[in-house]
């Protein structure tokens, strides 16, 4: 699927060939106690970038091949994931939060998928700026954060048992990377038996076509994806 002016409401939207057929999902039905947002990976090392008057070469490269991504971030994710946060606070739902932080300085406590050399791999102890959720979408004091050394946020964390406790069966997701940290925690809450809303416009991938590939894959199966508007129109 690519974008479309205007946009395809969500109960028609992200179809893969596997559901293209499919009948429409019902609406949502959240519930009061039972909701959760669920920010993921929104740290600072994502954000960061470097004086572009300082590269040459391949360094310019990258950076321009990132600067989309940063664009998307700065002025559609941050500001969506703000009005999530005001809104699920302000009805009193929880929020909370995952954040990729390892346990020890060196790293050694990672998964193998934060290990293999390339992009993923990056070392962010837990207590290192780099590693901390960005101030301005940051948690307040009575928050839940989990910090995990897994692409999933459930895999490797205490968070299915606290998501129990607090009663949460349905999580509405946000952050980066759509295709990774993202898919890797829907699918496993899916797996769970969770149920799942991610939303379009507070994620981002590395470039536009994963991001949009991504959610045409784990659409209809793993979660309904729409975007931060439709989502508030069933809020409770």
């Amino acid at each position: 699927m690519t974008r479309t002016d205007p946009p395809v409401p969500w109960k028609q939207a992200y179809r893969s060939l596997y559901y293209a057929q499919a009948p429409e999902p019902a609406d949502p039905k959240l519930e009061r106690g039972k909701l959760g947002l669920l920010v993921i990976d929104v740290q600072n090392a994502y954000l960061r970038r470097p004086d572009p008057a300082t590269l040459v070469g391949p360094g310019r490269a990258t950076y321009d091949a990132w600067t989309p991504f940063h664009e998307r971030m700065h002025r559609i994710v941050l500001p969506t994931i703000r009005r999530l946060l005001d809104q699920f606070r302000g009805d009193g739902h929880e929020v909370l939060y995952a954040r990729i932080a390892c346990q020890t300085s060196d790293g050694r406590d990672r998964s193998l998928s934060q290990k293999l050399p390339g992009w993923n791999n990056l070392l962010l102890p837990k207590d290192e700026w780099e590693s901390q959720i960005v101030a301005d979408i940051g948690p307040q004091a009575h928050e839940i954060v989990v910090a995990k050394t897994t692409d999933s946020a459930l895999t490797g964390t205490n968070l299915r048992l606290m998501l129990t406790n607090l009663g949460i069966s349905q999580l509405v997701c946000c952050g980066i990377f759509t295709d990774q940290c993202v898919s890797s925690t829907v699918r496993s809450l899916a797996d769970e038996s969770f149920s799942v809303i991610v939303i379009e416009d507070g994620c981002a991938a590395a470039s536009e076509a994963l991001h949009y590939q991504e959610l045409e894959i784990i659409n209809m199966i793993y979660c309904h994806v729409m975007s931060s508007s439709e989502l508030l129109g069933y809020l409770p």
